[in-house]
């Protein structure tokens, strides 16, 4: 059998690591990855560990989070150490030692093994710490996995009949991404329209679910037609109250608040034409944001009116900072 190791911050993980990851990966029959970690890392550990064993579930991929020398020059016994520290997380032989750059060749000295350096690598400003400084200008270079933690969510909430799912579709692609529709009205459709606790329980589990799913797959920005904090309004209108067991997070990054400054339409799924139940609707849609701590802009005006508010908004926002 031939083993393989090695070893990275993944900082986040981005195309030349997955280069260098899967090409190792090929080489070898057994290839461990360790992940590196300080704990005043501007992206966290646990969750780099997490996404580099997503990405990589054929090899042994191991965390190591003490605090220790990073460079030769931070300690007289920085080789010793780390020699030490590959021993532990690599009792075996190891017989080929890959990295990306040549500081590999040391290491692979200290533990006795070949150094096979893959790449260099062909866009030389491709490092984790471009990546950090600017991710949406990497979009390409993220893995699936990474992308939600770098994607801005913008999810569309207000009453029935306030023209959300024709909004979203359209944000869709004025921002070349995708949406995630609304599940409310499918489960409704195959379910039945008399709504109980556990009803609206699972209609935001399967939204939130939806949208998690999704967000590895958008660009940049996803656009949901509701989450589970609509249905948390839902549930005061039909309910007077919020279910215990309806998940209220995680939170979108911006809330579009979709208001009822539009004629009423019945598509034969509406509750509440009646104009006071729609102005306590609406209420109910503010109530649930405020409580949820969430970022939130009010829409209104002409459709014409509110694509352009929307898209100033979502514009305002930005990528993460």
């Amino acid at each position: 059998m031939t083993r393989g190791f090695l070893l990275g911050k993944f900082m986040p993980p981005h195309q030349g690591h997955i280069l260098l990851c899967d090409t190792a990966r090929r080489l070898v029959d057994q290839l461990t990855i360790l992940v590196c970690w300080l704990p005043d890392d501007p992206v966290p550990g646990p969750l780099r560990l997490a996404w580099m064993r997503e990405l990589f579930p054929t090899c042994r991929v191991i965390g190591h989070d003490a605090i220790v020398p990073q460079q030769p020059a931070d300690h007289p016994d920085f080789w010793p150490i780390w020699r030490g520290i590959v021993q532990a997380a690599h009792p075996e032989p190891i017989d080929i030692v890959f990295a990306g750059e040549d500081y590999g060749v040391r290491l692979a000295e200290e533990v006795g093994a070949r150094f096979i350096l893959v790449g260099p690598r062909a866009d030389a400003a491709l490092c984790a710490t471009a990546v950090r400084a600017d991710p949406w200008a990497h979009w390409r270079h993220l893995p699936a996995p990474v992308r939600p933690y770098y994607a801005r969510t913008i999810c569309l909430h207000g009453p029935e009949s306030t023209g959300k799912s024709v909004l979203s579709e359209r944000l869709a692609r004025h921002f070349g991404t995708i949406w995630t529709p609304e599940y409310g009205r499918a489960h409704c459709e195959l379910n039945g329209f008399d709504l109980d606790a556990a009803g609206l329980v699972t209609i935001a589990e399967v939204q939130q679910a939806m949208i998690a799913a999704s967000l590895p797959w958008c660009d940049r920005r996803l656009i949901a037609d509701t989450d589970a904090l609509t249905t948390a309004a839902w549930s005061i209108m039909i309910l007077g109250r919020v279910p215990e067991a309806l998940p209220m997070t995680p939170l979108a990054d911006l809330y579009l608040l979709t208001d009822i400054d539009v004629p009423w339409k019945d598509d034969g799924t509406r509750y509440y034409p009646d104009p006071d139940r729609r102005r306590a609707f609406m209420r109910a849609c503010r109530e649930v944001l405020d409580r949820a701590g969430a970022n939130w802009v009010e829409i209104s005006g002409t459709w014409e009116e509110r694509f352009a508010r929307a898209v100033a908004a979502i514009e305002a926002l930005g990528p993460p900072g």
